[in-house]
């Protein structure tokens, strides 16, 4: 067998790092339109071809330089046709450089194994070409398609972000080494030797980088979870504490009832009454009146409505609570505190209070149970990715209110839909009615 194993055409390699940009690059949001994103496609093939022909003949020590501006042209060929972050579009930009050095390496490799140093025929090499890097991209993409999230952002740390180099820069290293000098106790000898060595460490690569791609996913999903269920939490802590503090209101408001009527046993003059009466009516707000059938959901309405009052809000409800007999105390709580919290927020930015309206419906249609949360904005709402983009200082807390109903709702196999037409926010809730809880 015939040693001898020429080196990778560069226009191969350029190909190789265009194409593994491009399993990233298809399944993720584009930065810009169908248009502007074919022409950066083809402006990526075109400079990356050129950039490695033109840098082919320079000397050994100006090799490792070019190959960090290839990685880096790459990088920014992901982040300026995807509508990810700067850390995302790294991160992507290490794991493809090394699935380049892969796809390029075995082709020609296999080339080079059957026709042992006689390149074939062009069509011949063409066809091999397509061929293995067509099937290795298409189940990289198929793979890779599953663990990527659906927007797209994998809100890569720092941390994360370093790791990934490191891997990237070892394998690089590791699976070049004999490129740069036999003289080591893990470099080839002989051209093939190299070519497996290469072929061998690049697979190891792309299976540590697949494990920590899935990895950062996964925590992803959990910090977004926990963030989730703090929210929840938070809601039941304060339907406990708004039930007592509704109680003690409840029992302080019957004792002035008692104390206005023995007020009024007395011969009272007529400004006194009059007195009584409005003092009886500035009361009479702090009367739980919220009698649904359920009592958790009269506890949280009874609050809402009073911070309502208290700030100008008018604020109506009509909810046949025996619907909801079948839902979770918990749960119950996250769905209505989180969507009224919502709806109070941006009624306190409409500075007339005339306008500051929040409507609540409870309702049963058939076999599902149907909630309505309504409420009049004033302000431009803005959209990102089909979700509605966060106006809080807060960014860390970005969506979670809506998130969590989500969550909340989809233990239930429920729905969930918003619907913004003439100034008028509309936050429905769709739930299958269910006689037993679900299991948490």
């Amino acid at each position: 067998m015939n040693d001898f194993m020429p080196d990778i055409p560069r226009f191969y390699t350029a190909l190789a790092e265009w194409l593994a940009c491009m399993i990233f690059i298809l399944p993720l949001k584009k930065r810009m339109d169908k248009t502007r994103t074919l022409l950066m496609m083809t402006g990526a093939l075109a400079v990356q071809s050129i950039f490695l022909v033109a840098t082919g003949n320079l000397l050994i020590y100006f090799w490792i330089p070019c190959m960090v501006i290839a990685v880096i042209l790459m990088i920014g060929f992901i982040y300026g046709c995807c509508d990810v972050g700067r850390t995302d579009a790294v991160y992507f930009g290490m794991i493809a450089f090394v699935v380049a050095e892969f796809l390029a390496s075995i082709e020609w490799q296999v080339v080079c194994f059957f026709w042992k140093g006689k390149m074939p025929e062009i069509w011949i090499r063409a066809l091999l070409l397509i061929g293995i890097y067509g099937c290795i991209a298409c189940v990289l993409l198929k793979i890779l398609h599953t663990h990527l999230p659906k927007d797209g952002k994998m809100n890569i740390s720092p941390k994360e972000l370093f790791s990934a180099v490191l891997i990237g820069i070892a394998v690089f290293a590791v699976s070049n080494l004999s490129f740069l000098t036999s003289n080591t106790p893990f470099s080839g000898s002989y051209s093939f030797e190299i070519g497996n060595i290469r072929t061998l460490v690049d697979v190891g690569g792309i299976a540590i980088l697949y494990a920590h791609l899935i990895q950062c996913g996964e925590l992803r999903v959990k910090k977004e979870l926990e963030a989730v269920q703090n929210v929840l939490q938070n809601q039941y802590v304060q339907y406990k504490q708004s039930r007592e503090s509704i109680d003690l209101i409840n029992y302080k408001y019957h004792d002035l009832k008692h104390q206005i009527a023995v007020l009024r046993s007395e011969e009272d003059p007529k400004k006194r009454e009059e007195f009584l009466n409005r003092m009886e009516e500035e009361i009479r707000q702090y009367e739980a009146q919220n009698k649904t059938g359920n009592k958790v959901l009269d506890t949280v309405l009874t609050t809402k409505s009073l911070y309502c009052n208290k700030h100008g809000i008018t604020f109506t409800c009509v909810a046949d609570g025996t619907l909801l007999e079948f839902m979770d105390v918990m749960d119950i709580c996250s769905i209505f505190g989180n969507a009224l919290d919502n709806a109070i927020e941006c009624e306190m930015k409409i500075p007339e209070k005339e306008k500051r309206l929040i409507h609540v419906t409870v309702s049963r249609q058939k076999s599902f149970l149907i909630l309505r949360f309504e409420n009049y904005y004033e302000e431009e709402l803005q959209y990102k990715e089909g979700s509605l983009v966060t106006t809080k200082k807060e960014k860390e807390y970005h969506g979670y209110g809506l998130k969590s109903i989500r969550y909340t709702v989809n233990k239930y196999e429920g729905a969930v839909s918003i619907d913004t037409k003439d100034n008028w926010f509309n936050l429905k809730i769709l739930i299958p009615m269910k006689e037993s809880k679900p299991e948490n």
